[in-house]
């Protein structure tokens, strides 16, 4: 049977955390992580999505962190409840998604904050002190990335052609996907993140409907110019 579990010390001035995830192991290891922290006071955990929404109401801690898929009412479900029961507590969603699609969900649900699981503890604290100050927290490569497609539509450079839907950066990954680099080498080549190169190879694959490499590899040979050959010698 799942139960909220709430911790009855009262800190004061504390930023109050209530903990939701599915998975034991992984609400265990957050509160040993958080709870090192002297200005963070872990008030509760919770299992589910019902469950959840049931601690938030009794125990109204000043944030939130849950992951995105929980049973029986998910991340963004439980914080879109409880933007509509007028609870003053802000969320803070986990997820293992870095897609621009889930990032934007989460916004329009009320979430204050996203933070990708992969993701340093580093990361998770200060994103828990940036909401608990009113702030927004973002994964540094959304940022990135939405930088790229803003730059994009002043540009309004996209060809017509089968890469019309795409932007110039996600051109220039596609193309370097299809010559063979990971995703580190490209990465370093066009000066970003790891994790940037990773959202735009997400975003490429879904506004192009395809499954898998294999896939970004065949339309990049029917799309693009041949390859330079030797192109990743110096």
């Amino acid at each position: 049977m799942n139960s909220a579990t709430q911790n009855n010390k009262n800190f004061g001035a504390k930023i109050t955390v209530l903990l939701a995830d599915d998975h034991a192991v992984v609400r265990q290891g957050l509160r040993l992580l958080l709870e090192k922290q002297p200005d963070f006071d872990i008030v509760g955990e919770s299992s589910d999505g019902l469950e959840t929404l049931r601690a938030v109401e009794k125990i109204r801690p000043a944030i939130l962190i849950v992951d995105l898929a929980m049973p029986q009412l998910n991340g963004v479900e439980i914080i879109r409840e409880i933007g509509y029961r007028e609870i003053p507590t802000r969320a803070i969603l986990l997820s293992a998604h870095i897609d621009e699609q889930y990032v934007f969900s989460a916004l329009r649900s009320g979430a204050y904050g996203y933070v990708f699981k992969g993701s340093a503890v580093d990361e998770l604290i200060q994103a828990i002190r940036r909401v608990h100050l009113g702030q927004h927290h973002l994964p540094p490569a959304f940022f990135e990335a939405a930088v790229d497609a803003y730059i994009e539509k002043l540009e309004k450079s996209v060809e017509e052609d089968g890469l019309n839907p795409l932007s110039r950066r996600e051109r220039q990954i596609l193309q370097m996907v299809a010559e063979g680099f990971s995703n580190a080498e490209i990465g370093t080549r066009l000066f970003i993140s790891t994790r940037t190169v990773e959202v735009h190879r997400s975003n490429l694959m879904r506004k192009l409907s395809l499954r898998n490499s294999a896939d970004l590899v065949r339309y990049a040979c029917e799309h693009l110019p041949p390859p330079v050959e030797n192109n990743r010698k110096h």
